[in-house]
């Protein structure tokens, strides 16, 4: 009996994740890919395969992404307010078509690289997200506790309590996260004085995978130069297909260590040189030091404490206030 067609996609990149179509337990997936499993995934990237979709106005990974996460940033408050004392307000609900860049309504984007191999010309692309660390520091350092590392190997922001005061930006070697201003729960709390809106990011489409599916942009790779699969299946794949091709892993090492891994025909180094590090558009420096290491249980306990602790009352009075009015009512 023929599968219908999006199980068919689903297990057609399990399948190939290397070379040639491998056995399923050659690649050290569950029986149930992804739900209910403890196990650790990791994503592969692989640039001798990906292309740009240059047929295409969007890549397909990018427009996958963006379709499967357009009603996440609820309605914008109008106007928005200023925070002070900065007042600092970033707005992208007017320019959620951008695509070249992450942006809090994209959370993929693909960079052209061209390259001088040997004295020849090579163009790679590199579709670049969220890297979801081993040890994130924007999960350490997150003040209310709203960025969380996964069982399954997914770095996810809680868009319910998050302040969006871009702490996890600060510390993330690649300023991965983005902030969408006038959105989340500062507005209920004091908006003039903390917080500034909710942090956005790639968060590997984990409701996908608690319904045993694959990330849009793994699934929609025509290429399928993204790849999924258990942690340990994913480093060895990633490790032949370098070996094969006498080429370069990226990931396993920066920053401590990542659950998504690159594999590249050619150096990152020089990969590294076509990028210009600006906000939306992460470099790829080879030498990534872990970020905060050795810190973590403290940083976390003495920043998420106070401000908790405040943030807490404030809740509870403006709780126990609406209480009161709807008896008085």
């Amino acid at each position: 009996m023929k599968e219908p067609k999006q199980l068919q996609i689903g297990r057609r990149s399990f399948l190939k994740i290397t070379a040639g179509a491998a056995a399923l337990s050659s690649v050290g997936l569950p029986k149930k890919a992804f739900a209910g499993t403890n196990k650790q995934l990791s994503t592969l990237i692989d640039l001798s395969l990906c292309d740009g979709c240059v047929d295409r106005k969007v890549p397909a990974c990018v427009s996958a992404c963006k379709t499967i996460n357009q009603n996440k940033i609820p309605q914008v408050a109008e106007p928005i307010p200023e925070p002070w004392p900065r007042k600092t307000v970033e707005d992208w609900s007017k320019k959620r078509d951008v695509f070249k860049r992450l942006t809090p309504y994209n959370f993929i984007y693909v960079h052209k690289a061209e390259i001088n191999v040997a004295g020849r010309k090579k163009t790679v692309f590199v579709p670049r997200r969220c890297m979801h660390c081993d040890n994130p520091a924007c999960a350490t350092i997150c003040p209310f506790s709203a960025n969380h590392k996964n069982k399954n190997g997914a770095v996810v922001i809680d868009q319910d309590s998050c302040f969006g005061g871009a702490k996890c930006r600060d510390v993330c070697p690649w300023e991965i996260p983005q902030r969408q201003s006038g959105v989340g729960i500062y507005l209920k709390v004091l908006p003039g004085l903390m917080g500034n809106g909710v942090m956005y990011k790639c968060d590997l489409c984990v409701e996908r995978l608690a319904a045993d599916k694959s990330p849009g942009c793994v699934e929609a790779c025509p290429r399928e130069a993204l790849l999924i699969g258990t942690r340990n299946a994913i480093e060895k794949v990633a490790a032949e297909r370098a070996g094969r091709m006498n080429g370069y892993i990226y990931g396993k090492k920066q920053n401590g260590g990542t659950a998504t891994l690159y594999v590249s025909p050619v150096p990152f180094e020089e990969i590294n040189k076509t990028m210009t590090k600006k906000p939306g558009q992460p470099d790829m420096k080879v030498d990534v030091p872990r970020r905060m290491a050795g810190t973590d249980p403290l940083a976390k306990a003495v920043l998420a404490a106070p401000v908790l602790g405040i943030a807490a009352g404030i809740l509870g009075w403006l709780s126990s206030r609406g209480d009161k009015t709807g008896k008085e009512e």
